[in-house]
Order: structure tokens, then sequence, then C-alpha cells
């Protein structure tokens, strides 16, 4: 089976990270330049032929590429009048991917429609690269009712929320990933557990010595990892790095301390890997190494990959004080320097389209589909970890992982202190104390 488009947010091996480690210095540049050769608000309105080149730029390397040619060809007969590049770019992280396309804009190459993660579609609509597309919404509006219909509210939500500065529609939603626990349920059996329906974090780290002792397996759970790490312990004890506007540092709040000590003390008790090196989840739990990971969609394909997927089950994540899932979603818009806008519309909505959902959902795709009539298929939930329904359920009540403006520096600061806290270099409350001043420095 094709693996198609790596997901809203992570790098293919691992976890969200679309601007992760990428300066704000490094990036505001290089979009500087590009404003100034970006049209006005009317520039290539939705009146006029949809014809010419349209190149659209996503996350991906040539063996995506050539599943993507093929999701296009049905694109391509539709409207042979519109030339559609699409080009992945290959890249070990959504930082690097970030990057690339900010370079390709600052060198002055015409890009139409961008595949953008959540933490960086409010910089890209903050520095003004993007055409509203109310007006092309109005056009079209029975085609985007229909979609809306048919994916859950609080994508659209969302994206105004966080990324609408102003009140305009930048973005159409696309497929996104929740947070579950991959679980074993091979060591579980031989170690006489059961499958938790829901635990707590304490049950979590009994059940853990217990598999340790019994299998000399591990939990999986303790790396620094902003979206598979760092936030699902911080939602799992009711908090979040950053306030729900994103304008406020909580990092060094008495449940962020809690969680992260919790999350070292797993390392302390031996009870899971020491962070650091390389460290494939799926192959070593095909050999009966490690009982639990966390992660979304993405690690589907690899745990097939492996042929352990019948002995592997979707669980939530352990709680404490709360409950709750970080959550991710693709996005895309028409950059504002398009010279074919129209055409650029016409190419999203396919993307947005029951045919184009329909194909990517059916071609294996790294996170769950925009569309609800896709995420509930046999397509979607047959040759999948049981119980892949959960990530659909943890939509409900999830937190958005924030992006900030300058939410790639963010994002390194937090990963950074997660990762001292955990390998033990700092205490957790000096970690998140000295993190935190950082974080609301970068949000003044």
């Amino acid at each position: 089976m094709n693996r198609l488009p790596t997901p809203p947010g992570q790098s293919g091996h691992s976890r969200r990270t679309f601007l992760t480690r990428v300066g704000g210095a490094a990036l505001v540049p290089a979009f500087g330049s590009v404003l100034a050769g970006c049209g006005g608000e009317g520039d290539g309105g939705p009146a006029g032929a949809t014809s010419g080149t349209v190149t659209f730029i996503y996350y991906g390397d040539a063996e995506l590429q050539k599943s993507y040619d093929k999701l296009f060809t049905k694109f391509r007969e539709q409207y042979p009048e519109i030339t559609l590049k699409a080009q992945g770019i290959a890249a070990d992280s959504w930082a690097e991917f970030a990057n690339t396309v900010a370079t390709r804009l600052a060198g002055g190459q015409s890009l139409d429609v961008v595949q953008i993660a959540t933490e960086g579609q409010r910089i890209f609509a903050s520095k003004q690269l993007l055409e509203p597309l109310d007006p092309y919404i109005e056009k079209d509006k029975a085609a985007v009712d229909a979609y809306y219909a048919d994916t859950p509210p609080n994508l659209r939500k969302w994206l105004q929320e966080y990324a609408s500065p102003d009140g305009k529609t930048y973005f159409m939603p696309g497929g996104y990933n929740t947070m579950a626990m991959y679980l074993n349920t091979d060591l579980f059996a031989k170690a006489g557990l059961e499958i938790p329906q829901a635990w707590t974090w304490e049950e979590f780290r009994a059940a853990g010595k217990t598999i340790k002792e019994k299998t000399g397996a591990f939990l999986g759970v303790a790396g620094e990892g902003y979206f598979t790490d760092v936030m699902a312990w911080l939602t799992n004890n009711g908090t979040s790095a950053l306030s729900a506007d994103w304008k406020t540092a909580q990092y060094d709040s008495p449940a962020a301390v809690e969680a992260l000590t919790f999350a070292r003390s797993l390392v302390v008790d031996g009870l899971a890997p020491k962070p650091g090196g390389s460290f494939e989840a799926p192959a070593l739990m095909a050999q009966g190494k490690l009982a639990t990971f966390g992660g979304g969609r993405w690690p589907t394909n690899d745990v097939r990959r492996v042929k352990f997927i019948d002995k592997v089950q979707l669980v939530r994540w352990p709680k404490n004080a709360g409950v709750g899932s970080p959550v991710g979603w693709d996005a895309w818009p028409i950059l504002k320097q398009s010279k074919n806008k129209d055409a650029a519309w016409t190419l999203i909505k396919y993307l947005i389209s029951e045919e184009f959902g329909d194909a990517i959902t059916a071609g294996g795709g790294n996170a769950v589909p925009a569309r609800i009539s896709d995420a509930k298929s046999p397509e979607f939930l047959e040759d999948a970890p049981k119980n892949t329904e959960l990530l659909q359920e943890l939509l409900e009540g999830a937190t958005p992982i924030p992006g900030p403006d300058r939410g790639a520096e963010c994002q390194k600061v937090i990963e950074e202190a997660w990762l001292q806290g955990v390998s033990g270099t700092k205490e957790p409350q000096a970690a998140l104390t000295e993190a935190n001043a950082k974080l609301q420095e970068l949000l003044a």
C-alpha cells in the first residue's frame, strides 16, 4: 500500500514538528522579502478563467510524489486547461520543509497552494502571505457547505480562531492527528494485564512495572517530542505550555511541573528508555521490547510494515488531573503572490471533494481524513490497530498544538526544557521556570 503525504504534522518517522527548530530569525526575513512583491487583496479574485499553471507544494519524497501523481490523474483529466505541478519537498522534518518553502518564496518562485500544518498557519497568515478565500467560498458555497457538513466543526472553528488574525478565511481544513497510545496486546497478555479502557498515571506506572518484571519490555513514552510527549502529558493533566489564546506562557505551572516530574520518574524507575539515540517504536514493539508508544494515525503504516498490526490496539493516554488530547491538522491556502488564483481555488475545491477524500483514504494516508465519512469508512478502519476509531473520538475536547507567531522558537524552548527534565540534567521545576521566562519574551 502506498504511503501518502506525511500528516499534519510530524516527520515521517516520529512526530508533529512543522516549523520546529526553525528560528524566527531564519523565517521572517525570507517572508519579509516576499511581501514587497505581493499584489493587493483584489488581485486575481474569483472571477476569471481557471487556466494556466498551478504549483502545489507538499511535504513528501519521491515515493509520495508517485502517489500524489496518481491521485491527481482525475484532476488533470477534468481540468486539462490547468497545468498542475504537484511537487513534494523531501525533508527530515516539517521544520526543514518550512525553511525550503520560505527560501523558494524569497527567491521569487511562484507558488500557488502549499500544505501547511497547524504550527505554521498563523505565521503565514500574520505575514500577509495568503489570499482571503471568502470570495471563492461564497462563489462555490454549495461545494464548501457540503465539505463543512462532512468535516468536524472543531477544525473550522480552530482555523478561524487561531489562523485568521483579521477574521477572514485563509485556509480550508485538511486531515488531522490526535494523540492515542499504541499498545502491544501480546505483551499485556503475557504480563497478565487487561487492556485498559481508561487509566490513571499510577495505573499506567503499575502496568509498566508488571510488564518490566514479567517480559522485560519498556513503556516508550518519555521522549522530548512536542506533540508525542510534552503536549500529551500536559493535556492529560489539565494544562498546556501556553494559555488558550497563545498569549501567555504557563509552562511552569504546578500541573506542568507535575507532568514532567512524572515523565522523568518513568525513566528513573527503568520503565521507559532514556531519551536520545535512534528509536524505531513500531519495530521495537514487533520485537517484543516495547509495550506502548504514543502516536496519531501516522505510525499505522509502519506497524503494517513490520507485520504487527493484529497485535496492536489504540487506547487513551493515561490521565491525571484532566483528560484531553493534543491535536494538529493540515490546511490549504492560496498564496497571495499566486498568478493563477482562480486555478488555485479549483485545485483546493478538488482537494476538499469527496472524490479526493475517498482516494487518499484508500491510499493509506498518515492522518485521520478530514471527511467524517472517510474517517468512519472500512478503508480507514480495516488493516489498522484495533480501536482506531478512538482517533476521531479524541477530537472532542482536544487541545490544539500552540503555534503563535514565533512558534518555531517557542517549540524549541519547550522541547529543550522537557528533555532537560526527562534526562535529569535539570530539575523539572528549574527547567520549566527558565523555559517559561523565555517563552514569555517570545510572546511579547
